[in-house]
């Protein structure tokens, strides 16, 4: 391993431990809004992600659940990334977010990921992987049922 991959390995660490301890929209949104709740039975995650979408925008996301580090810190960085975006921009991201946990190449050029990047570590521990999608994975399936997009 290389000092640049260590230092880089690190601050993901920290960048994903800052989430999990200082979670970004973490409660719950006044409203109508679409209640997405799942769990990974594996590791014992759980959430309910809340979405208010408007116009065809994400306007507003909260979230809820306990469960690790990676699976929080993923919800909350993918609150942070979602709101404001149109729904069609949100499912490519979560499109692109999937290819990346995978390992798959994806494009990073499209759209700003920021914090999420710090997630690509998870892909060496392939246990963890539905960790990381679970809300997105959630938020997929409140955006694909929801018939005000």
């Amino acid at each position: 391993m290389s000092l640049h991959s260590s230092n880089l390995d690190t601050l993901y660490r920290q960048v994903i431990m800052d989430h999990y301890k200082n979670p970004r929209n973490r409660g719950d949104l006044e409203g109508e809004t679409l209640h997405i709740n799942m769990n990974n039975p594996t590791c014992g995650d759980r959430i309910q992600l809340q979405l208010k979408v408007e116009d065809g925008k994400i306007s507003d996301a909260k979230f809820l659940g306990e469960g690790c580090s990676i699976s929080l810190s993923s919800a909350s960085m993918m609150t942070e990334v979602v709101k404001g975006r149109p729904v069609e921009e949100a499912l490519e991201m979560s499109n692109i977010f999937s290819q990346m946990m995978q390992g798959e190449d994806y494009d990073d050029e499209t759209y700003e990921l920021g914090d999420i990047e710090a997630l690509q570590g998870v892909t060496k521990f392939p246990a963890r992987i539905k960790c990381a999608t679970l809300a997105w994975k959630a938020m997929e399936k409140g955006l694909n049922e929801d018939d005000h997009n």
